[in-house]
């Protein structure tokens, strides 16, 4: 038997999932390699960010965690046709959505968590609004912000976070921590007034913009006599 060494001391990433995982989903799940693959997906979308966060199943076939973890299941089971079964038996069960591009995407099946935003995504998807090319985001999330600059995630701190990431604009997100590094005031209450202020005032760049519009409404005001 392979053992475990326990969790770090220290500063250590925390990835948070809804409780409902597992006291609803997991005691659902009867089969090892799809609780695997399972907690693996929704380990790896909440590292995304974005209107959509998703996975295909080449993104899984090609992850040497998630392989090696399968081939603990299985010696003899191939764990590429391992994953193919298991995001089956997860979208069957209603963990996973699964939508087919249209021909001319020249796409692979997506999967999404089946969340409010997976469904939104989805649906918008199966309306037309599939982009030339859908990358998954690579920008660091607001979690993963705060590990860097900051410290330990609470989980109060993690729900405060979640709400600014659904309040604010990414750019003001990324430059608002990027202020507070620079001046040395490394607080999530400081960023946070950082945000709130440019939400009642107005960001710097929207200001410039604005008064340049301003400027732009005069000279043509008086050109115009």
């Amino acid at each position: 038997m392979k053992t475990f060494s326990g969790f770090p001391s220290g500063k250590v990433r925390v990835i948070d999932l809804p409780s409902s995982v597992f006291s609803e989903l997991v005691p659902l799940i009867d089969d090892l390699a799809e609780l695997k693959v399972t907690l693996h997906i929704l380990w790896r979308l909440r590292q995304q960010r974005g209107a959509m966060c998703y996975l295909r199943y080449d993104d899984l076939a090609s992850d040497d965690v998630l392989l090696a973890s399968l081939r603990q299941v299985s010696e003899k089971r191939n764990p590429t046709s391992m994953i193919r079964t298991a995001l089956n038996r997860a979208v069957e069960r209603g963990t996973l959505l699964r939508i087919e591009p249209p021909k001319e995407a020249n796409s692979a099946a997506l999967y999404f968590a089946n969340t409010p935003k997976g469904r939104a995504a989805v649906e918008a998807i199966s309306q037309g609004a599939w982009p030339e090319e859908i990358e998954a985001a690579a920008r660091p999330n607001i979690f993963t912000l705060y590990e860097q600059n900051i410290g330990l995630l609470t989980p109060l701190i993690a729900e405060e976070l979640r709400e600014a990431e659904q309040t604010y604009p990414t750019s003001w997100i990324e430059d608002a921590f990027r202020e507070a590094v620079k001046l040395n005031k490394r607080s999530w209450k400081y960023i946070h007034a950082i945000l709130e202020r440019w939400s009642t005032e107005g960001k710097e760049e929207n200001q410039d913009q604005r008064s340049a519009e301003t400027k732009r409404r005069r000279y043509l005001e008086w050109k115009h006599g």
